[in-house]
C-alpha cells in the first residue's frame, strides 16, 4: 500500500499488468492484509484499467480501515 488519494487506496504492485497477474496479485495482497481468504476479495470493476473496485466478504469495514491504515 502506498498510501490514500482522493479516496482511493493507492497500491504498487510488481505483478505485471498482462494476463490478469495484476489482478490476482492485488486480490492476494488485499486478503493477506485483511486477514480474509482470497476467494472473499472479488474485483467488481476495472479488470483492465489502472482503477479497481474489488468487495471484500468477511471484514468488518472499520476493521478493514484499521488494517488498511485509512
Amino acid at each position: 500500500m502506498t498510501g490514500v488519494a482522493d479516496g482511493f487506496v493507492r497500491v504498487r504492485l510488481a505483478a505485471p499488468a498482462h494476463e490478469g497477474k495484476a489482478n490476482a496479485e492485488l486480490a492476494r495482497l488485499l486478503a493477506s492484509v485483511l486477514g480474509v481468504r482470497r476467494r472473499d476479495v472479488t474485483l467488481v470493476a476495472g479488470a483492465t484499467g489502472r482503477r479497481k473496485l474489488v468487495r471484500v466478504h468477511g471484514v468488518d469495514p472499520v476493521a478493514a480501515h484499521d488494517k488498511l491504515g485509512l
